[in-house]
C-alpha cells in the first residue's frame, strides 16, 4: 500500500494581514454608508435617535470601529484556520456566515421599532457580507500549496 504524498500549505502572512487591514477599512466604510443611507435618505434611526443628526453621535463611530475590529478579528481567525485546518476557507465561510446571521438577528431581540430593527440588521448584514467575501479572496491569494 502506498501513501500519497502530503501537501502542506504556507501562508503569506504579510499579504493576508494587508488584505485584512484593507477589509477593515471597507467594513468601516460599509457601516458608515449604511448609517448615511438609513438616517440621511430614509430618515430611519439606527443605533441612536435621529435627532442626533445624519451621522449621529458616538454610537455611529462605535459601529464603524466595531465593523473594522470585526474584520481584523476575522483576519486573525482566518490566519489560524489557514495554518491549522483542512479546507480552511470553507470553515471560514461557515463561521462568518453564521456570525453574520446572528448579528443581523440581534436587533430583533430589542424593543426598538421595526424600521430601526430592519435598518440596523441590513447594516450588519452588509458588513458581514463585505468581510466574508473580501477575506475569502484574500485567503486564496495568501495561500501557497507545496508538495
Amino acid at each position: 500500500m502506498t501513501v500519497p504524498s502530503e501537501t502542506s500549505r504556507t501562508v503569506d502572512a504579510g499579504r493576508l494581514w494587508t488584505g485584512g487591514v484593507a477589509t477593515a477599512l471597507v467594513a468601516a466604510l460599509v457601516a458608515l454608508v449604511g448609517v448615511l443611507i438609513c438616517r440621511g435618505l430614509l430618515d430611519v434611526p439606527v443605533l441612536a435617535p435621529t435627532d442626533e443628526g445624519t451621522l449621529g453621535g458616538a454610537s455611529t463611530f462605535r459601529l464603524v470601529g466595531l465593523a473594522a475590529l470585526a474584520a481584523l478579528l476575522a483576519t486573525a481567525l482566518l490566519h489560524l484556520l489557514l495554518l491549522s485546518t483542512p479546507r480552511p476557507v470553507r470553515f471560514f465561510t461557515w463561521i462568518v456566515t453564521l456570525a453574520t446571521i446572528a448579528a443581523a438577528l440581534a436587533p430583533f431581540l430589542t424593543d426598538a421599532d421595526l424600521d430601526e430593527k430592519l435598518a440596523t440588521a441590513a447594516i450588519y448584514l452588509a458588513v458581514g457580507i463585505a468581510i466574508g467575501s473580501l477575506l475569502s479572496g484574500v485567503a486564496r491569494s495568501a495561500m501557497r500549496e507545496r508538495t
